[in-house]
């Protein structure tokens, strides 16, 4: 699978995945969380509020995927 075929997707993804914005290869690491938008560490990405965007280019999470070799 390359890393564009999953896109989009939220479903499935393991509790300790991290994701990267597609747009500006910023990752998402559930173990750090978001400071800037006040997530608190160990929160999945599944589990980011709807309104949730990339904090590095405003992308939102249908952007990102999952880095390479993880679920």
């Amino acid at each position: 699978m390359s890393g564009f075929e999953n896109f989009g997707i939220r479903q499935d993804i393991g509790e300790r995945t991290r994701m990267e914005c597609g747009i500006c290869w910023t990752v998402y690491d559930p173990v750090l969380g978001d400071q800037v938008a006040q997530i608190p560490p160990g929160t999945s990405f599944a589990a980011l509020p709807a309104d949730w965007t990339c904090p590095n280019c405003d992308a939102a999470q249908t952007k990102f995927m999952m880095v390479e070799g993880e679920n």
